[in-house]
């Protein structure tokens, strides 16, 4: 069964002076428990896509569905509940709150889904992309800020997650080697998927 479902998505960014087309028409499967990484050159789609299937953007025009639920139409609120029940994010730019401390950032979506204290005290050590147990975990380049060894690390949680916990992964990635050690790689130019 398709855990997430693109039709037909389109995303263009409007200014006065240029319109960008950011994703082209893109249709996509990922079933549940796949691991499965986006490839292409920088401004290519990647991270807009992400933002699509995570539900932190907005398509142009076509349909996401998640856990075959069509997301079209859900109010701010509606998606933010949503969300953080079936999305976990790991960002290369961490996104962190910088006036919170590393255990409150860490508790945020704990906080949302009004988890005890005790209880988040006790989960704090625990990864803030994995904590709420998502069904999806996207993650934005996990590993391009590390050093070889750091990122082999990361690598393996991401594939033990997959494994031995079934989480569907979707991963942008430059890198090839971690690529081919996914289930499927995507591959984007201008938009477009070109595989």
């Amino acid at each position: 069964m398709s855990i997430i479902t693109l039709k037909g998505i389109n995303k263009v960014y409007r200014t006065k002076e240029i319109e960008t087309l950011a994703l082209e028409n893109v249709n996509m499967d990922v079933e549940k428990g796949e691991f499965l990484s986006v490839m292409g050159p920088s401004g290519c789609g990647k991270s807009t896509l992400l933002n699509m299937i995570g539900l932190l953007d907005e398509p142009t025009s076509g349909t996401v569905m998640l856990n075959g639920i069509n997301t079209d139409g859900m109010r701010d609120r509606e998606l933010a509940v949503f969300r953080n029940k079936m999305i976990g994010f790991i960002f290369q730019s961490f996104h962190l709150i910088n006036s919170l401390n590393v255990m409150d950032n860490v508790e945020i979506p704990l906080i949302y889904r009004r988890v005890p204290a005790a209880e988040r005290k006790q989960r704090v050590a625990i990864a803030r992309a994995i904590v709420c147990n998502p069904e999806i975990i996207l993650a934005d380049e996990p590993t391009g800020n590390l050093d070889s060894k750091m990122g082999g690390e990361i690598m393996e949680i991401l594939h033990k997650l997959n494994k031995e916990e079934r989480r569907t992964i979707v991963m942008v990635t430059h890198n090839e080697e971690q690529a081919k050690q996914t289930s499927r790689t995507l591959r984007f130019f201008d938009g477009r998927q070109i595989q």
